[in-house]
């Protein structure tokens, strides 16, 4: 099991690498989802933190997830207040 979480920071890494390459697109749908996937990637880099005792890096991804909910939300908003991605009532 300790093997299994400590082969977890690879796709967390992975994971963050691909939500940077998302968050960076010019379209927003992209840059949204990016967001998203940043947060997947912060609950892969906790799980390894805690095994590891990186507290600090348990404290990053906390904070770091923080931003990406906030990222998130204003994309959202800013989509929403376009009329666009709208779904129907």
């Amino acid at each position: 099991m300790n093997e299994a979480i400590n082969l977890l920071q690879w796709p967390a890494m992975v994971v963050t690498v691909i939500a940077a390459w998302l968050v960076g697109s010019s379209r927003e749908g992209r840059r949204n989802v990016g967001f998203w996937v940043f947060l997947a990637s912060n609950a892969l880099w906790v799980v390894w933190a805690v095994s590891t005792q990186a507290w600090a890096l348990v404290v990053l991804q906390v904070a770091l997830a923080a931003m990406n909910i906030r990222g998130a939300q204003k994309t959202d908003a800013d989509t929403d207040a376009r009329g666009q991605n709208v779904s129907p009532p």
